[in-house]
C-alpha cells in the first residue's frame, strides 16, 4: 500500500527569471560605470555578481529537476539535485567571501581610493536590486535548502552593496581609506556565519544524515510504542531532496497480524508529527527465518 504525502513543489520559475534578469542588468550597469570612472572595485563586484547569477541559474535548474517524474533508473526522480545545488552554492559563497576578505586585507597595506559618489550611487542600485531579489526567495528559505542558498546569495550581495555605500560615505567625510576594507571584513563575517549553516545542512543531507528538525530518537519512540510492536530496527531517515524526507523501518510484531489500516495510520502520523513524506514499514514476527514471509511494505 503506497502513501505519498509530499506537497506539490512550489514553482519559483518567475522568481528565478526575474532575479536573474535584474542581476544581469545590474552587472551591465556596473561594468559600464566601472569602465567610465576607472573603478576596479565596481568591475570586481560585477564579476562577483556574475558568479551569483550562475548560482541562481544552478538553483533554478535544480528546482526544475526536482519536479521531474521518476524513471526506472532514477526511481525517486532527480530530487537529489536540489541537495547538490545547495552544497555547490554554499561552496561558491565561501569562495566569494574568501576573495572579498583577501582583497580587503590587501587594501590595508595598499589603500585604494574609493571613487566616491558615483560608486555609492551604483551600490545603491545594487542594494535595491539584490534586496528585491532576496525578497523573492525569502518565504521559501525556511523549508527548502536550495531556495535558502539563492536567498543567501542575494542577501549577501545586498549587504556588500550597503557596505560600499556606508564605507563610501564615511571615506568622503573623513578621508580615511581603511574604512572600506574594514567594512568589507565585517560584511564577510556576517555572510560567513549564514553560509556555514547552509554548508553544514547541505553537506549533512548529501551524506544521507537525518534532516535538521527531525529527532530520530523521538521517531523511534513513536514506532516502538505502537500497539503490538516490541522492537524497532533498521530505522533510516534521510532527505530525498531539500524539501522531502523518507523513512524505512522494520517493526517487530510477534502476533504477525498485518493491519493495512494501522500501516496507513503510521504513515499519516509520521507525516503529520515529523514531516516525513515517504515511509516504508516492514512488519516482522521476530523470527529471522520468517522475516521474508511476514512483511508488509507501504
Amino acid at each position: 500500500m503506497a502513501h505519498d504525502h509530499s506537497q506539490p513543489p512550489v514553482n519559483y520559475n518567475k522568481a528565478f527569471a526575474l532575479g536573474i534578469g535584474l542581476n544581469i542588468a545590474y552587472i551591465i550597469v556596473e561594468v559600464i560605470a566601472g569602465l567610465a570612472i576607472h573603478s576596479l572595485a565596481l568591475l570586481a563586484d560585477a564579476g562577483h555578481n556574475a558568479s551569483d547569477v550562475l548560482s541562481l541559474m544552478l538553483a533554478w535548474v535544480a528546482s526544475y529537476l526536482c519536479q521531474t517524474a521518476p524513471t526506472k533508473r532514477h526511481t525517486y526522480g532527480l530530487r537529489g539535485s536540489s541537495i547538490l545545488a545547495s552544497l555547490a552554492n554554499a561552496i561558491i559563497l565561501l569562495v566569494a567571501i574568501g576573495a572579498i576578505a583577501w582583497e580587503a586585507i590587501r587594501r590595508f597595506g595598499q589603500p585604494v581610493s574609493v571613487p566616491g559618489n558615483p560608486v555609492m550611487l551604483v551600490a545603491a542600485v545594487g542594494v535595491v536590486i539584490n534586496g528585491a531579489t532576496a525578497l523573492l526567495f525569502m518565504k521559501g528559505r525556511e523549508r527548502d535548502l536550495n531556495i535558502r542558498g539563492a536567498f543567501l546569495h542575494m542577501a549577501a550581495d545586498a549587504g556588500v552593496s550597503a557596505g560600499v555605500i556606508v564605507a563610501g560615505f564615511a571615506i568622503n567625510v573623513t578621508g580615511v581609506q581603511w574604512i572600506d576594507p574594514m567594512v568589507s571584513l565585517l560584511i564577510v563575517l556576517v555572510i560567513a556565519i549564514g553560509t556555514w549553516g547552509l554548508l553544514r545542512d547541505s553537506l549533512n543531507l548529501s551524506l544521507a544524515a537525518v534532516p535538521a528538525g527531525i529527532d530520530a530518537i523521538e521517531v523511534e519512540r513513536f514506532l516502538v510504542a505502537l500497539p503490538g510492536v516490541t522492537k524497532v530496527h533498521d530505522l533510516h531517515i534521510w532527505a530525498m531532496s531539500t524539501t522531502e524526507t523518507a523513512l524505512t523501518a522494520h517493526l517487530v510484531k510477534p502476533d504477525a497480524q498485518i493491519d493495512d489500516k494501522m500501516l496507513a495510520r503510521i504513515c499519516e502520523e509520521l507525516h503529520t508529527r515529523f514531516g516525513i513524506d515517504h515511509s516504508t514499514i516492514q512488519l516482522e514476527t521476530g523470527d529471522a527465518l520468517c522475516r521474508q514471509e511476514s512483511h508488509q511494505t507501504v
